[in-house]
């Protein structure tokens, strides 16, 4: 299937040759029992498939079965394969990875982020790589990204108007946003207007991104042409969303686990129907899919009473027709994409048996691997080139304030009073340096980090939204030996003490993300957080708070290439300095 999810002419001639029995189908179903989300129904029936395509759903058999894999369904459930609405497939691991990951639990669409491709990728090579991702089993979709949720240097460079339209008016996307930047919308920035009309006119879906809004906000919203919103943290927020008309995806994600806690309040509200609410794992970080996606999410819906035919349409065929893609997914028909889930019981949503696109992910035990190797070259991807070196002068610390975490993501300002003039802090507290400098070596930012941990001594990472260089630590000796390493595996994030590096994570994929399989990310990712944790780390998830440190659509203060950033007045606190 290509993007748009549409056949050719030819191909279309071949299906109506194999129901008029005139082609053999490539996959016979047989005995299969699948819900039919229109009746809301488990229906007994025969299904053919050719190739990728759901071809013929009832009683009969095919008369011409010469080289069709016929599989009996006896005893198993069929469920559409399950569908992650909004996905940011570059946190650590990369849209390959992933994908072959979290479709062995069933979740065989993908509609993705397209930030990191915007921010990382040559422009071309960006589109290239859209199109390639379409010879995956599972189905990529994507979004059109209005601005990149941060202050950029060359934003104009990097997102200029001509590349928001192609994105837009691209087949493979199916949505403006998320909208992270709706406040300057508020304010009257017609050019963020401007782009939901042309998303609206091509006939394509906006997302919102309104955490805590108000119920006049959200109507304010609403008015602009905005669809949907997943940043509801309570039952509460969910059905305010849902009375402006809001269609609402569900959370449960590392930072923000607020499934279970959303389900029960919206019960404990009367609601019923559940027709506009789908879930979502929001670009959660290796370790968290373990267990698998969506899957996860249907298991929690289950579990708080949501009924059996609600769980698996809020994971399939909701998603599908708020996106107006339920002729091609998310339904058990003719004319669907053949991406189905084998369950052994109705109220167990891991399946025993996994196809996307006609092709087998999974079955009898046997893992099948239809996905094509990743040529990280062909895109103009490689291991980051640092090339320039720190010096101690890129380490003086003078800033009378700093940025205090109050969790995970939060982060405020705060006064300095302790002696920063010095070369190595005491353990005995959380301050710890920090400096964001330029991956082209020519600017930096320094001020103290609160909260972070106790123990770092020397800590650099080149993940991050922009990708630009984050040293933090106790010991300037030991943040320059790990922006050394750094630069000796092409970015990622290191870890020294003492001289020493105790942790280290290449990230081959210009430096913000891997090509390693995904269990191998979840070992790493699990030994970093152990590793944090022993050094006094105490939210929930290192990685995000990393990635949210530049990025403006959080509160309160945030460090971007522009400099010290108040978040609520819109305004430099204080500007990047030039090396």
């Amino acid at each position: 299937m290509r993007s748009g999810a549409f056949w050719k002419a030819h191909e279309i001639r071949e299906h109506i040759d194999v129901v008029s029995n005139r082609l053999a189908p490539t996959l016979w179903l047989k005995n299969a029992v699948f819900l039919h989300p229109y009746l809301n129904q488990w229906v007994k029936s025969n299904i053919w498939i050719y190739k990728d395509r759901i071809i013929y759903v009832g009683n009969e058999e095919p008369e011409k079965t010469a080289n069709t894999e016929i599989f009996d369904c006896k005893g198993l459930y069929l469920v559409p394969g399950y569908i992650e609405p909004h996905a940011h497939p570059f946190q650590l691991y990369n849209p390959h990875s992933l994908a072959q990951h979290v479709s062995q639990t069933g979740t065989t669409t993908l509609i993705c982020d397209n930030l990191f491709l915007l921010l990382q990728f040559p422009k071309k090579k960006a589109f290239s790589f859209v199109e390639d991702m379409q010879s995956s089993p599972v189905q990529f979709f994507w979004w059109a990204r209005y601005d990149l949720q941060t202050e950029c240097r060359e934003e104009d460079q990097l997102i200029p108007p001509d590349v928001v339209k192609q994105w837009i008016e691209h087949p493979a996307v199916i949505q403006g946003g998320e909208l992270t930047g709706w406040p300057k919308l508020l304010l009257g920035d017609d050019l963020f207007l401007h782009w939901i009309h042309e998303t609206k006119k091509v006939g394509k879906r906006v997302e919102g991104h309104f955490p805590g809004a108000s119920r006049k906000t959200l109507t304010k919203m609403k008015l602009f042409g905005v669809d949907s919103d997943h940043e509801s943290i309570s039952g509460e927020e969910v059905y305010n969303r849902l009375l402006c008309g809001y269609s609402v995806p569900l959370r449960y994600s590392s930072i923000r686990p607020d499934l279970p806690k959303l389900l029960e309040e919206l019960l404990a509200f009367g609601v019923n129907r559940f027709d506009e609410m789908f879930f979502t794992t929001d670009g959660s970080t290796p370790a968290f899919y373990e267990n698998g996606m969506i899957n996860q999410t249907i298991q929690i819906a289950l579990e708080a009473g949501i009924p059996e035919f609600e769980a698996y349409k809020m994971a399939t065929y909701n998603v599908a027709r708020y996106y107006m893609l339920d002729s091609k997914l998310g339904v058990i028909g003719p004319g669907r994409l053949a991406s189905i889930n084998f369950l052994e019981a109705k109220n167990n949503p891991n399946p025993v048996a996994v196809l996307a696109k006609g092709k087998w992910i999974h079955k009898d035990g046997q893992v099948f691997d239809h996905f094509p190797q990743a040529d990280w070259n062909k895109y103009e991807v490689a291991p980051l080139e640092l090339d320039w070196d720190l010096t101690m002068d890129d380490l003086q610390f003078s800033m009378p304030m700093g940025l205090k975490m109050r969790n995970t993501v939060i982060i405020e300002p705060y006064s300095i009073t302790i002696d920063n003039f010095v070369d190595e802090l005491p353990l005995d507290h959380d301050e710890s340096f920090l400096a964001v400098i330029d991956k082209k070596g020519k600017w930096r930012i320094n001020t103290m980090l609160k909260g972070f941990a106790k123990g770092i001594k020397g800590f650099a990472s080149t993940y991050s939204t922009t990708g630009d260089v984050v040293l933090i630590g106790k010991n300037k000796q030991d943040m320059m030996h790990a922006f050394s390493r750094l630069k000796e595996i092409g970015g990622g994030i290191v870890i020294t003490e003492n001289g020493q590096v105790i942790f280290e994570m290449p990230l081959n994929i210009n430096g913000a993300a891997s090509s390693k399989k995904f269990k191998d990310l979840i070992k790493e990712e699990n030994g970093l957080v152990q590793i944090m944790r022993e050094k006094g780390y105490k939210f929930l998830d290192p990685i995000h708070s990393l990635l949210f440190l530049s990025c403006t659509h959080l509160p309160y203060i945030r460090v971007t290439q522009e400099g010290i950033y108040d978040v609520m007045k819109k305004t430099i606190l204080f500007p990047t300095i030039i090396r």
